[in-house]
């Protein structure tokens, strides 16, 4: 008896009603959880295994948190287990390989993306204020104004009704640091530091001008009253291509007195160092504690 040909997402049942044999379900498939298979032909990404479970979820289910966020775009660190949320009901699925959480979602708090259910951007930053740090919360909030996915005056309205929900607090208090100016999570990190720090607010995307008035360069971050940048160096830095445009950069900001500090990943473990190497630049160019 010949296989039978398999789509990429089946269930067992589905499979052995086509026709298809035991050894042919064991050889092709990718089991995602009892019962539950992606076809070997599938890529076995997030949003591939997000479709398969549709299979077997409620209808009003929304894939939420973390694994929201990487169907949003805005992270790429998947949970460990496809996490979706419900509304409070009696019985919930329980499956492995499956993280159900609970919550009272509405009909805004849920979007579209891509066919599958997912909850807003306004519900994800709520939802993830109870995991990450305030400093990977704002990271990921702006990540999601600069997708598009977020935006003031809807996160203003979720986080007005959500008294008394775990988080709420947390994303309160990072809500207004939030900016869809930042260009990564590095920058934003960078940013959060100084700005919770004791030193001025930096602006971002800070345009550096000449002698006449023209915009010759912009800094990821800076202090235009004291000339003072603070720009993040990633791995494309070090592209030739880029490097050389960092190089006419960098010389322009200087030839215009402008001090710029330079930081790298190895400075992403926490803010000592970003904060007090900007505290001595803006010192030595004549800011002072209070001022």
């Amino acid at each position: 008896m010949d296989d039978v040909e398999l789509p990429l997402v089946y269930t067992w049942r589905e499979a052995r009603a086509a026709g298809a044999r035991r050894r042919q379900i064991t050889a092709d498939g990718r089991r995602v959880s009892t019962g539950l298979y992606l076809s070997s032909a599938a890529d076995d990404d997030v949003a591939v295994r997000c479709r398969a479970w549709t299979r077997l979820l409620p209808p009003d289910a929304a894939f939420g948190l973390g694994t929201a966020a990487v169907l949003l775009g805005v992270r790429s660190d998947p949970p460990a287990e496809v996490e979706v949320v419900l509304r409070p009901r009696p019985v919930l699925p329980q499956r492995r390989g499956l993280a159900v959480h609970v919550r009272d979602l509405r009909g805004d708090d849920v979007v579209d993306v891509r066919g599958l259910r997912v909850t807003s951007g306004a519900q994800t930053f709520l939802d993830l204020a109870t995991r990450l740090t305030p400093a990977e919360l704002v990271a990921t909030g702006d990540a999601l104004l600069r997708a598009g996915h977020l935006d003031a005056a809807s996160l203003e309205r979720r986080l007005a009704r959500a008294d008394r929900v775990r988080g709420v607090v947390r994303a309160r208090e990072c809500a207004p640091l939030l900016s869809a100016r930042a260009m990564s999570r590095p920058e934003s990190l960078l940013r959060y530091w100084l700005v919770t720090s004791d030193l001025p607010d930096p602006e971002v995307q800070v345009p550096v001008l000449d002698r006449r008035g023209r915009v010759v360069a912009h800094g990821d971050l800076g202090y235009a009253q004291y000339r003072v940048a603070v720009e993040y160096e990633g791995r494309q830095h070090a592209e030739p291509e880029q490097f050389g445009r960092d190089v006419d950069r960098y010389s322009l900001m200087a030839a215009d007195g402008w001090l710029v500090l330079r930081f790298a990943g190895r400075h992403l473990a926490g803010p000592a160092v970003v904060v007090e190497r900007t505290r001595r630049a803006l010192l030595s160019r004549g800011w002072r504690p209070g001022s």
